[in-house]
């Protein structure tokens, strides 16, 4: 574990928790959770109101997930968790089977209650992506939180560690692949992740079975209305 976490300082990256907290606190981990705008991207939207992903992230989630079914034999619970409506996130998260999708919530805490009601979880079960300040209703109460870098936000960063709101900030800053980063920091970390490339790199039965079990559940998408979350009819 130390070489693990020797890589990634030298990278840049902060263990605000130690690295060995971090492993025991993955241990309990039962969802991963991502915040959009200012995580797989650096927060520019185009004129219709849309940012992007890269395919690296998106490999990273997959990643991720896969050593959790390798360690747990089940999946993840996923989840985009957004501020604003966005229809590359809503492809993103559909394309993934990702299992929920919430987008126009102005308190975030709102859809993570909700969150974990349908999925019968506790916040602390949650590991949560984040990078600004309308995620800290979630970061709070979150059980592991990855908080992606950016210089501009010196004084926000200091915030979240003064605050206990971040257990690891990513040497790369958003935009730039930190989601990808972080995928592979957690893996490390649990000991997987050459488990993880070697099955993947022959897709073997394991990871064929992961993968059938992955793009079998639906993704919903969920919005705020009337000081309700609702069920969203989302056309892609």
């Amino acid at each position: 574990m130390n070489a693990i976490k020797g890589i990634y300082q030298d990278m840049g990256a902060e263990f605000v928790t130690s690295a060995e907290e971090i492993a025991q606190k993955l241990n309990n981990i039962k969802a991963f959770v991502f915040d959009w705008d200012g995580v797989f991207n650096n927060g520019e939207k185009n004129g219709g109101g849309s940012s992007s992903f890269n395919e690296i992230d998106s490999m990273g989630t997959n990643l991720l997930r896969f050593s959790y079914y390798l360690k747990n034999k089940q999946l993840p619970q996923t989840a985009l968790i957004s501020g604003e409506k966005n229809e590359s996130a809503f492809f993103f998260a559909q394309r993934e089977h990702f299992n929920a999708s919430y987008f126009k919530i102005a308190n975030k805490k709102w859809a993570l209650d909700h969150f974990c009601n349908i999925y019968s979880i506790q916040p602390n079960q949650i590991c949560y992506f984040f990078d600004d300040v309308l995620d800290l209703s979630i970061a709070q109460q979150a059980g592991l939180r990855i908080l992606i870098s950016r210089k501009a936000s010196t004084l926000f960063t200091n915030y979240a560690k003064q605050h206990n709101l971040a257990d690891y900030i990513t040497a790369n800053a958003s935009g730039n692949f930190a989601v990808r980063e972080a995928c592979e920091m957690l893996m490390g970390i649990n000991n997987s992740f050459n488990e993880v490339i070697t099955s993947r790199m022959h897709y073997d039965e394991i990871y064929q079975q992961y993968i059938l079990a992955r793009n079998l559940p639906p993704t919903h998408f969920y919005t705020y209305n009337n000081r309700q979350i609702i069920n969203a009819d989302i056309k892609l």
